[in-house]
């Protein structure tokens, strides 16, 4: 029951017993009746008066009240003359006055968050309450090539990317480097925020590749030419005089001659595997032309068919006779070529195939091999500086490859597919 009818049921059920009272005690009373009745007249007057003003101010909060829920900041109330009625007026348009600039403020502050977090050139996922996708700004789609509509919704595990699985546990507070194939290198942090009493988390990622490639490069380039220039040094003097040695006449006895000779060969075999580091550090840069990729790779196919054959491997030449037209230094692209299809050949060992396929509307190159595939260990420092899966190797090749297609700014990747090919894909400019 509201205010209003408690009060208008108050005041009939009092003034009905007065009206009551007033004709059975008083009747016989007339002058006295007649003025019992109209002070009962004028006090029904003064209950509607004072109806109205408490009435009144009760409309004015129910109407502010309605405003506020329709979160309408704009109504405002004139005053009256009435001092209460005025004070409660006063009160109630200041407050909304402070509501609608706070509401302002929030929403310049919101605008400016989502425009600066749309900007940033760090990459950030919003998690919702459940810790599920629920934003995610340009440059984190970039460095993840997916959209929002992609992964929106889903948990860091139910989404099929290295980087988003490697985040999975990161505790709020805390950071981590996550390297992908040995090339992408990402800081990353975890943090929250308190939205509407509860806690909100936001992951923050920071491209470091650039940076820790150029640094990554001068370190072991330093110390590449530093081992260069002992070695050379070296090896010069002591085939000088392994050389005089077996010009010398008094050396005649076959197992002296073979050892000396042993010896030369072992110090060329160190020279060369000392170039082979040296030939990395000292990569020149690309003198680029238009080329035909689908010549070039006809080319080195020819080139490398004996070896393939000799182990029992087919190439699959999957490629359009129209030109390939790519802007690259052809010499250094086709030294690629020759480690991939080296590697691949490695690789399977006995018996398989290799597929080149060309994609020349998305600017595409592939190379699939039957191998024995890659594994999880090795596949997130593929591209690391000189890692190898091999007991002998040197890591040379994939090394030679990252650089030569680093400076050719063309995108590349090497992963075991689901249907058991390794795939080398290069996306050139």
């Amino acid at each position: 029951m509201t205010l209003k009818v408690k009060y208008i049921l108050f005041i009939a059920l009092v003034h009905s017993i007065l009206l009551v009272f007033s004709f059975y005690w008083l009747k016989d009373n007339k002058i006295l009746f007649i003025v019992t009745e109209a002070l009962i007249l004028l006090s029904i007057g003064a209950s509607v008066m004072l109806y109205q003003d408490f009435i009144q101010p009760l409309k004015l909060i129910m109407t502010g009240i309605d405003s506020i829920k329709d979160k309408d900041f704009n109504v405002k109330f004139v005053k009256t003359g009435k001092y209460e009625m005025d004070q409660l007026i006063g009160v109630y348009n200041m407050m909304i006055d402070k509501l609608r600039e706070e509401r302002t403020l929030q929403q310049q502050q919101h605008f400016f968050l989502e425009n600066l977090i749309q900007a940033s050139p760090t990459g950030i996922i919003i998690l919702d309450f459940d810790q599920k996708i629920a934003s995610i700004n340009p440059k984190a789609a970039q460095f993840i090539d997916l959209t929002d509509q992609t992964i929106f919704g889903k948990a860091l595990n139910e989404v099929s990317h290295p980087l988003l699985e490697a985040l999975t546990d990161l505790p709020s507070g805390e950071s981590k480097t996550v390297s992908i194939n040995g090339i992408e290198m990402y800081k990353c942090q975890k943090s929250h925020f308190v939205d509407r009493g509860f806690q909100r988390y936001f992951i923050t990622i920071e491209e470091l590749s650039a940076e820790l490639l150029k640094a990554e490069k001068n370190a072991y380039g330093k110390v590449i030419r530093m081992m260069a220039h002992e070695v050379n040094n070296s090896i010069g003097p002591i085939n000088s005089i392994l050389d005089s040695a077996l010009t010398y006449k008094a050396i005649e006895k076959p197992e002296y001659i073979h050892a000396l000779q042993v010896a030369m060969e072992r110090n060329q075999r160190l020279n060369i595997f000392m170039r082979n580091f040296a030939d990395v550090v000292r990569l020149p840069q690309p003198q680029r032309e238009q080329a035909d990729i689908h010549h070039i790779i006809r080319d080195v196919a020819t080139l490398m068919e004996q070896q393939a054959i000799a182990s029992g491997i087919e190439f699959d030449i999957d490629i359009p006779d129209l030109p390939f037209l790519v802007f690259i230094d052809v010499q250094q692209i086709e030294q690629v070529l020759v480690n991939i299809i080296k590697n691949a050949i490695e690789s399977i060992e006995q018996n398989g195939k290799i597929e080149f396929i060309s994609k020349p509307d998305l600017r595409t190159l592939i190379i699939q091999d039957s191998g024995k595939g890659i594994s999880k260990e090795a596949a997130a420092q593929l591209f690391s500086p000189f890692f190898s899966t091999k007991r002998e190797g040197q890591g040379i090749g994939l090394t030679l490859i990252r650089e030569i297609l680093l400076n050719h700014n063309c995108d590349f990747s090497l992963q075991t597919l689901a249907t058991g090919y390794t795939e080398f894909q290069i996306v050139f400019e």
